[in-house]
């Protein structure tokens, strides 16, 4: 041993997290086009993926607001997303002025590759980590969403 510090250690957070939600995202997009779903739009991963884990169906102005974009850009993406059969919109039966947004079987299966995806990446990290650095990576991750979430609260 050189004594030489690992590649990361002089590296900044905003650059890892860059870089380490690149590989999941490049996961995902390849197993998503090879399975024949290769229209999904930016932030579509995210609406597909959050919708089959369990939202269940979601508001537009809910997405808008997790997605931080604005309520006309969420609506353009779930336009795309309807028009692609992934998703489908409906009045919510609650307050017809609001749109709910729900997988259809196009968007289950298209989320079924996703998650395959996603989860060959978390295996090969926990080969790489262990379980205990799996936890602090989430840990230290968690703590990260925390401070995002108090200085600049979702409206």
């Amino acid at each position: 041993m050189t004594g030489e510090l690992p590649w990361y250690e002089n590296i900044v957070v905003p650059a890892l997290l860059r870089h380490a939600r690149g590989t999941y995202g490049t996961a995902m997009r390849r197993a998503l086009g090879d399975a024949g779903y290769d229209d999904i739009p930016e932030n579509g991963l995210y609406v597909i993926g959050g919708l089959a884990m369990g939202a269940g169906d979601a508001p537009v102005g809910r997405l808008a607001q997790e997605l931080r974009i604005s309520k006309q850009a969420a609506g353009q993406l779930v336009d795309a997303l309807v028009v692609r059969g992934y998703v489908s919109r409906e009045s919510d039966p609650t307050d017809r002025r609001k749109l709910i947004v729900t997988l259809t079987g196009r968007g289950r299966d298209a989320a079924a590759v996703q998650g395959a995806a996603r989860d060959r990446i978390d295996a090969e990290l926990l080969a790489r980590l262990g379980d205990t650095g799996l936890r602090a990576l989430k840990r230290g991750l968690g703590a990260l969403v925390e401070i995002g979430r108090s200085r600049h609260p979702l409206e």
